[in-house]
């Protein structure tokens, strides 16, 4: 007689698998808010810099119907209209729309973001770019994919081989210390990108486009599909100062592992100088 274990990765009413489900329900999310890409928007300021439109919430209202009709016991933890969901059980995190800045702008960066999570660990993970029309997924033990291609973390090193991106969030002093942080570092680094886009940036470090990732804000929409999609790709993913890192976690740096170290003995050396967030 097999036995299933506690936390298997679950199958919707329809038949299908999570994995599926999600994949299918990011697409339709991503084609919602592509059609909305570029036309006026209501905007509601939700802080500086912090939008909502009508597209954030037409995409997170599709999500919402979507999962429940496939799984009406699981929660559902979302920015706009369920961030204080608890993270117990099966829950779905979701982010309808990452880079609502850069999508009020025009610039063509942004992503949906999906994790199925047990009890706050990510079994199932899907980052979709509607604009290019890029899927990013991910399955507990099943590796990560983009677009139907196994994937794989980079493998740089050293910092100063790394392509490091970062973002600054919504906290202003978090914001000034990564840019002070980024200022002590350069030149000693490949390059910098700022994309706007949280998630879309660590699905980056999980496809080795990014060789490290690093961001000092984070909510649980933004980081909990990475977590599974850095993980499954061979990469490391840990918060700013090597720990553990949750779906609750504020910072996170990821990529490739050795340049993950690498990167952490830096700002040990240079802590004097730089202005880190506390320990989480």
């Amino acid at each position: 007689m097999s036995m299933t274990r506690p936390d298997a990765i679950p199958i919707g009413r329809s038949g299908e698998p999570a994995l599926q489900i999600a994949r299918r329900c990011a697409q339709e999310a991503g084609r919602i808010a592509l059609d909305r890409f570029r036309q006026p928007h209501e905007i509601t300021v939700k802080g500086r810099g912090d939008l909502l439109t009508e597209a954030d919430l037409a995409v997170e209202r599709f999500l919402h119907r979507a999962i429940a009709e496939e799984f009406p016991g699981h929660g559902m933890l979302s920015e706009e209209t369920a961030a204080d969901a608890a993270t117990d059980g099966w829950v779905w995190i979701v982010d309808p729309i990452d880079g609502t800045r850069n999508f009020v702008a025009g610039i063509p960066f942004f992503c949906v973001n999906i994790a199925l999570c047990h009890n706050g660990e990510p079994a199932v993970a899907v980052t979709y770019d509607p604009v290019h029309d890029d899927a990013f997924w991910a399955e507990r033990e099943g590796g990560t994919w983009l677009n139907g291609q196994p994937v794989r973390a980079s493998n740089v090193n050293t910092v100063a081989a790394s392509v490091l991106g970062i973002d600054l969030g919504y906290h202003d002093e978090r914001g000034r210390a990564i840019l002070q942080l980024a200022h002590q570092l350069f030149p000693g680094v490949q390059s910098l990108r700022v994309p706007g886009s949280a998630a879309l940036g660590l699905a980056y470090a999980a496809c080795g486009r990014y060789d490290l990732f690093l961001h000092h804000y984070l909510y649980p929409w933004d980081i909990a599909a990475a977590i599974l999609l850095v993980r499954e790709a061979g990469g490391t993913i840990t918060n700013h100062i090597g720990s553990t890192v949750g779906v609750t976690s504020r910072t996170v740096l990821a990529g490739a592992p050795a340049a993950h170290a690498d990167f952490l003995q830096w700002q040990a050396d240079n802590e004097a100088n730089l202005s880190l967030p506390d320990e989480e």
